[in-house]
């Protein structure tokens, strides 16, 4: 089960998926499985076993211009609207507003006080 405030999900933000699934699976003997997008990129699975361990998303377009490379980590939270209100409240900063992905979640990209940026989700099997 799914908690509040605990870390769900981490992802490869790379330029070159093909790179990192030969790397990542010769060093930790990741398989991979690809999960089409609806804007027609292509996400990547990385499962150890039969269980999913983190995705890769290729970073594309200008506005990953000066981005380097690195791993993005999401928290889940109960309630991705309420929960960024009170962000905003504290002195975080909403990167990206809320975003739905069908079977996987609501998601927000945000940065807290210090700058230090996040991903915040509530999964699907925590909105049911």
């Amino acid at each position: 089960m799914v908690e509040h405030g605990t870390f769900y999900w981490n992802e490869l933000m790379t330029r070159d998926t093909g790179k990192a699934r030969e790397f990542y699976g010769k060093s930790l003997g990741w398989t991979f499985a690809e999960m089409p997008m609806d804007d027609g990129a292509v996400y990547v699975v990385a499962n150890l076993g039969d269980k999913p361990v983190g995705g890769m998303f290729q970073m594309n377009g200008a506005h990953f211009e000066g981005v380097p490379e690195h791993w993005m980590s999401y928290i889940a939270v109960d309630n991705i609207d309420e929960r960024l209100e009170l962000a905003l409240a504290h002195g975080g900063e909403v990167i990206r507003p809320p975003y739905d992905v069908a079977g996987i979640g609501r998601i927000a990209i945000l940065k807290d006080v210090g700058g230090a940026v996040q991903g915040w989700m509530t999964p699907a099997e925590m909105a049911d």
